[in-house]
Formats: structure tokens, sequence, C-alpha cells
């Protein structure tokens, strides 16, 4: 297969995975809508300090992003652990 700049031949022919993630990415945004749209319940939460009603899909997404930073905070901790288990004594250099 030759790379490079495409003929005008190669342009013009149907691509099946250019089509088959369009489609995907459709059928996720599509799954995304619909979530949302099912979860748009109102939710009562006790912050301790106050309390908030709010949609059920900001809950689902705000435990989202607390799980996704502390997953990443915990990553770098373990990596930060690792890397001073592998210096040698003394501290290198």
């Amino acid at each position: 297969m030759r790379r490079g700049r495409p003929s005008d031949g190669q342009v013009e022919q149907w691509q099946p995975r250019l089509w088959a993630i369009l489609l995907g990415l459709l059928a996720i945004l599509v799954y995304l809508i619909a979530f949302v749209v099912k979860n748009d319940d109102r939710i009562e939460i006790d912050f301790v300090f106050f309390d908030s009603t709010v949609s059920l899909i900001w809950k689902i997404v705000l435990m989202l992003g607390i799980g996704v930073l502390g997953g990443v905070l915990l990553s770098q901790l373990y990596r930060r652990q690792r890397r001073r288990a592998a210096e040698p004594p003394g501290g290198g250099s």
C-alpha cells in the first residue's frame, strides 16, 4: 500500500473505517443525550453546611469528576512513591 498523498481515484473511494467511527461517535452522542434526559429528576444534596436541590445528572457528573480527580491524584502519588523506591540510597546523582 502506498503512503503519502492519495491520488484522485483514492479520494473518491468509500472509507468503511471512517463511517464506522462516525456511526460509533453518533451512537455515543445519542446515548449521552438519552442518559441526560432520563436522569433529569430533581434531588436534594446535603453539602454539610448547606443543602441544594439539583438534577440527578449533576450529581452523577460531580461524582464522576471527583472520581477522575481522585484517580489522577492517587496515580501520581503511586508514581512518586515508586520513583523514590527505585532511587539508589544516598539521593542518586
